[in-house]
């Protein structure tokens, strides 16, 4: 079975190549993906495979049937959407959409999933069980596409036993992997903060409350809550990145607007940091004479990487493309909506080297820059094939 799924991803990496570049052309943002659905239904027609469009908006389900179909049932997951960046890439399959990128390489991850998926439809008298393809919508944006699939049904009917679902990694030389068991990424959430006060006049601060003075103590007491509350052992990180008030020399605004993110590997600590967030910004905005407005979107749980499944899909990956090639991972302070699939069932998210120094493919993701070494399209795609029927 190894040789004949490495047989056939070369033998179909042109056609993998000219998927991934058509997919790069024409990039949709968050849930306008209609294009790019429509583009991945044509080729699930010509390969033959069954699906349900539609899900969560322009999402689809795919369904492999092996022999013995309800023995297991394993899925496989792509993202489809693009940012709102403006390529600076010079290169054919440049985007064509103004403004907007495949610079996260869901590209990649489409492709490489369409191409495992036609493996599989090629190879399915040869393994047992299903393998249930979802394309989603939607993971750079709140309230990620995965939520959304699952909402409707897309891990039901039949239900998956476990997930897999890979990203690109352009710090990783193309021809590696990389995995890393337990919890992988974390949770993200957003704050929005307002600091009110009537405002006046610079030279009388006496007269209202310093709305900047207030918020600018908000935003260096707010670092304590991780330094003082949060196990040292648990990464935890908040971030204020945005500070927008005023518009003068001489005048005390009477908002102050701050934005951030905060970010958790554990779920307990997760929300009872919101708490803490909550009563030490509207204590201190209150001693200090001001009203706050005060907003956490609840965003991305933590991924968490299933310790069984993790190990069973990093000894087959070692076997299909050779223990040297495999590797560990570091944590990541980075969000993924795959979490979401993740806290539901047994799940394994891995990382596929898409860098290549030599020919200076190193941008980081989510730049103007971002590409990848086309050759790692061979790989992902044999690769998520193989562990799909072997699993």
């Amino acid at each position: 079975m190894k040789e004949r799924i490495q047989s056939l991803a070369k033998a179909y990496t042109p056609d993998l190549i000219a998927c991934r570049r058509h997919l790069h052309s024409h990039p949709e943002l968050s849930f306008q993906e209609y294009e790019t659905s429509k583009f991945i239904q044509s080729k699930l027609d010509e390969y033959g495979i069954p699906y349900t469009a539609g899900v969560a908006g322009t999402g689809i389900v795919a369904l492999i049937k092996g022999k013995n179909p309800d023995k297991k049932i394993v899925a496989l997951r792509a993202d489809i959407d693009a940012l709102p960046i403006e390529e600076a890439n010079d290169v054919p399959y440049k985007s064509q959409t103004p403004g907007v990128m495949h610079a996260c390489g869901h590209d990649v991850h489409t492709t490489v999933v369409l191409g495992a998926a036609r493996i599989l439809q090629e190879v399915r008298d040869e393994f047992e069980g299903t393998v249930k393809i979802l394309f989603q919508p939607g993971e750079e944006k709140h309230p990620g596409g995965a939520s959304l699939m699952i909402k409707d049904g897309a891990l039901e009917n039949p239900k998956p036993q476990a997930i897999l679902g890979l990203h690109v990694l352009p710090t990783m030389e193309t021809g590696k992997l990389g995995f890393r068991a337990g919890q992988y990424m974390a949770s993200a959430d957003e704050i929005y903060i307002t600091v009110k006060s009537k405002g006046g006049h610079a030279a009388a601060p006496h007269l209202t409350a310093d709305t900047i003075l207030i918020a600018s103590n908000l935003v260096v007491s707010l670092q304590q809550i991780i330094s003082r509350n949060n196990n040292p052992f648990s990464p935890s990180v908040l971030s204020i990145c945005a500070f927008n008030g005023g518009f003068t020399t001489n005048v005390i605004p009477s908002e102050v607007k701050l934005m951030g993110t905060f970010r958790a590997m554990d779920e307990t600590w997760r929300f009872k940091a919101h708490e803490l967030i909550r009563k030490q910004s509207t204590e201190l905005v209150h001693a200090m004479g001001a009203e706050i407005d005060i907003d956490i979107l609840v965003g991305y749980p933590m991924v968490y990487n299933n310790e069984g499944v993790t190990a069973t899909a990093r000894s087959l990956a070692e076997d299909f493309i050779g223990r040297d090639n495999v590797e560990d991972t570091e944590l990541r302070m980075g969000a993924e909506d795959f979490a979401f699939y993740s806290q539901v069932i047994p799940a394994c998210f891995f990382r596929l080297g898409t860098g290549n120094k030599a020919r200076g493919i190193t941008a980081g993701v989510h730049t103007p820059l971002f590409d990848v070494d086309e050759n790692a399209l061979e790989i992902g795609a044999g690769t998520m094939a193989y562990l799909a029927t072997q699993f």
